[in-house]
């Protein structure tokens, strides 16, 4: 579903109307950062990197492997998945923790660390230690981010449209999470 916007009798796609420039905007959050309690549900535009940028999901294997632990959590209901992409050196994410960001984050990137020296035998250090997260305010900024979720692959040469990247909430098929009711705006309907 595509939320749109009716102007003046014309359908816009209000995503396309968003500047990228508001992308950029991610405060950095150590791990070690103190509790927040419970993030109110709130959505966030998450990037995590891993150790000193190397390319460890150009491996098919990591990658799928990401994408499996991903939608684990997701289907035990720990956050929702709004939009995501697995680059080779990092990911990006619009979630909505169900506990606290800081949970999510921990499940996602050490449960994604513990099964890839598990069934991996992968033996070095996956993640770094710190993530970067923005609370997305409104469907401007949600809108923006999307984009440049699915633009990510493209940008960097990896495909020269963003439903062709398979590890991307844009490639066909993703089961993803509506956008939170709270960040659509009104006079929006659904397609």
């Amino acid at each position: 579903m595509q939320e749109i916007l009716l102007l003046g009798g014309a359908a816009v796609h209000r995503c396309d109307k968003v500047e990228l420039a508001r992308a950029a905007l991610a405060a950095e959050v150590s791990m070690a950062a103190p509790h927040r309690g419970n993030t109110g549900y709130s959505t966030y535009f998450i990037t995590a990197d891993t150790f000193q940028r190397h390319s460890l999901f150009q491996s098919e294997r990591m990658a799928r492997l990401f994408l499996r632990v991903l939608f684990s959590y997701r289907s035990q209901h720990r956050y929702l998945l709004h939009e995501f992409v697995l680059m080779p050196d990092h990911v990006h994410l619009l979630i909505t923790p169900t506990e606290t960001l800081e949970r999510a984050l921990q499940l996602i990137k050490g449960g994604f660390s513990f099964r890839a020296k598990r069934e991996l035998g992968f033996a070095g250090e996956v993640w770094e230690t710190s993530f970067y997260d923005h609370r997305v305010r409104d469907w401007e900024e949600y809108c923006a981010f999307r984009r440049y979720i699915h633009m990510n692959p493209v940008k960097r040469g990896l495909v020269p449209a963003p439903e062709q990247y398979p590890y991307s909430s844009a490639a066909p098929g993703m089961e993803l999470d509506p956008v939170p009711q709270r960040l659509k705006p009104s006079g929006s309907i659904a397609v």
